[in-house]
């Protein structure tokens, strides 16, 4: 396929297809687009090579791509692109696991993901028990503390990893909005677990060593939760975007809940190194699946059914493939927006919460409840185990009463992230007063579990507004979350320094009343439609289809494709006699309208009877 774009003409160059059914596809395009304009298209030629099936599979091309750019810094430019065959992909296609929709298998490889790399986070809080003070292991051997590190080298060990994690949220947003988002996440992660193998000869080294690769760690993850709304931007359709992400986040708080316990466990039968070495393994093979398995664009990717990938890229419509420059962010218009500052909020107050539950949950067990918390995790962890099952499910319900228009989008968001707040700030205003262990201990399940609910309001809500610009604002909103969840520990030792009952009251009462300040200001603010300024400066690009068969070079990484693809793929749907796939600036609520309306007319494709209306296919896997 000879490709080669100049202004507003395109030519094709010679490639070597696998498939017939995908050169009728693309000359069925061809043909609409010169009907639509003929200044667009040229000439559109193909030139197909009579090879055999075994010598498609082992095929291996280069293609060669001239741009000419209206930056003056990039007018010529050629960039070569080598495909190989990818094993991995391969084995992954053949294994039951792997079998459901590709937007699906990259949810999941995320949840996981995030799984890993919280765990990553409670080994040095796991670590430290046996690292610096006298640890008797489970067969009664006395073994005496490794470093002689005070309280205070303590802190600033494990503090030192939020002052990196706060200083790439908001450039983490803008750069998963201008490159692959898919790169930036496993990259983060990747780092991440590599990071984590040099911890142990870090921490023999020295503390400030160990402060280094925190702040490295840190500096990492920033980027990951703003990567995954910049993934989803092409990956998730409208109706299914609150299960997809929320599905995605789950791992990070089933993370905490695995990662401590397992954590303890392999310090106390093995080493205090021996969690650091576990994650930072399983985070590298991760990301080795993570590499070979996922791509930027469902376009691009090599084993998408075709029913998936035109479906995803239909129901998302005009994805601009310009790339994001800094002064072309209406960065003006985000900080006016109301509905940007309601997730803001939002996120300030829910993570108050969390880092007040997650750092002194079990003083505030030990100290007022009286629980011997070494004879109770599983009471210690109960209220984060609700919380993720309720984080999965509140995905699923938020988006069957979108899909099926009982509510708005906007309706949704309000009621999930009000009505999650408003329970568990409830029940935190109860805890503060109730004097029963078993009492206390149900007020604490009951606002956490409520909680998740919320996750599908707010943690979302960006890719309604915005879904161009949802890493930046992600990176944003998480961020001030960041900043909430440090100054949290610092109010709250203030106010419980000299112990008393009133002191975890007021505790108590602070983060109740916090979330009651979050529930008015979202109630009034919030908004689940796209918003006028999240439109691209310039007019959408009709799609280059560019199908690519194998993943590519990463050496050739330079544009915003993925992993080294060319160029900017996307899909934007062209006229009614190509599947009905005229598809303008859209909200969830006309995405359902395009569907019911399609559903009877089934479209006829050049290149066999493949239903695209298949309801079952709609609903999820």
């Amino acid at each position: 396929l000879h490709t080669t774009t100049h202004n507003n003409n395109l030519q094709y160059s010679t490639v070597t297809m696998s498939s017939y059914r995908t050169i009728a596809l693309f000359s069925a395009i061809a043909s609409e687009m010169k009907d639509q304009s003929k200044s667009l298209l040229s000439r559109f030629t193909f030139n197909l090579a009579h090879r055999s099936p075994q010598e498609y599979d082992q095929q291996h091309f280069i293609g060669e791509f001239e741009d000419d750019s209206a930056d003056p810094t990039k007018l010529r430019r050629k960039v070569k692109v080598a495909a190989r065959s990818n094993f991995i992909l391969k084995i992954s296609e053949r294994c039951p696991c792997c079998k459901c929709s590709k937007r699906w298998q990259l949810a999941w490889l995320a949840c996981i993901g995030f799984l890993i790399v919280f765990g990553i986070r409670c080994n040095i809080g796991a670590a430290k028990v046996r690292m610096t003070r006298n640890f008797t292991d489970p067969w009664g051997v006395v073994h005496p503390a490794d470093f002689d590190w005070n309280p205070s080298v303590l802190g600033v060990v494990e503090g030192s990893f939020f002052y990196g994690y706060l200083i790439t949220q908001v450039p983490g947003g803008f750069i998963a909005a201008r490159f692959p988002a898919t790169t930036l996440f496993g990259g983060a992660i990747g780092i991440t677990s590599a990071l984590n193998l040099l911890m142990p000869i870090a921490v023999n080294s020295g503390y400030g060593f160990a402060i280094v690769i925190q702040i490295l760690q840190g500096l990492a993850q920033g980027v990951a939760y703003p990567a995954v709304h910049g993934m989803w931007r092409y990956w998730a359709p409208p109706l299914e975007r609150t299960k997809l992400a929320t599905t995605t986040f789950t791992g990070s708080y089933a993370g905490a809940v695995v990662g401590l316990p397992l954590s303890a466990m392999m310090t106390s039968y093995v080493s205090w190194s021996a969690a650091f070495y576990f994650y930072g393994i399983c985070g590298c093979v991760w990301f080795l699946f993570w590499y070979f398995m996922t791509f930027e664009k469902p376009c691009i990717h090599p084993t998408i059914s075709d029913e998936e990938k035109i479906m995803i890229e239909t129901r998302i419509g005009h994805c601009s493939p310009v790339a994001l420059r800094f002064s072309n962010v209406p960065w003006k218009e985000i900080l006016k927006s109301k509905c940007v500052w309601a997730i803001l909020v939002a996120n300030f107050c829910r993570s108050w919460t969390f880092y007040l539950l997650l750092i002194h949950q079990l003083a505030y067990m030990k100290d007022v409840l009286k629980i011997d918390i070494q004879n109770s995790g599983f009471i210690a962890a109960l209220p984060h185990v609700i919380m993720a099952i309720v984080v999965l499910l509140g995905g699923q319900l938020a988006d069957f009463l979108r899909s099926r228009r009982i509510l708005s989008t906007t309706a949704v968001r309000k009621l999930f992230n009000c009505g999650g707040f408003g329970m568990e700030g409830l029940f935190l205003i109860i805890c503060a007063y109730v004097k029963q262990s078993s009492a206390a201990i149900f007020c604490l399940v009951m606002a956490v579990g409520f909680s998740g609910f919320a996750i599908s309001g707010f943690n979302v809500n960006h890719l309604d507004i915005a879904p161009r610009y949802a890493s930046i604002l992600m990176g944003m909103s998480n961020g001030l979350g960041t900043f909430s969840g440090m100054i949290c520990p610092i109010v709250t030792e203030k106010l419980t320094k000299y112990y008393h009952e009133n002191g975890w009251v007021t505790v108590l009462l602070t983060a109740g009343l916090i979330h009651f300040t979050g529930i008015t200001f979202y109630a009034f603010f919030a908004s689940g439609e796209q918003q006028p300024w999240s439109e691209p400066p310039d007019e959408e690009i009709t799609c280059k289809a560019t199908d690519m068969n194998l993943k590519t070079n990463p050496q050739n990484f330079n544009t915003s494709g993925s992993y080294g693809t060319v160029d900017s793929i996307s899909f934007t749907p062209l006229t009614n006699n190509v599947g009905q796939m005229v598809y303008d600036k859209q909200s969830e609520d006309s995405d359902w309208s395009y569907y019911q309306e399609n559903t009877d007319n089934e479209p006829e494709w050049p290149y066999g009877n493949s239903s695209l209306t298949n309801k079952n296919f709609y609903d999820g896997y």
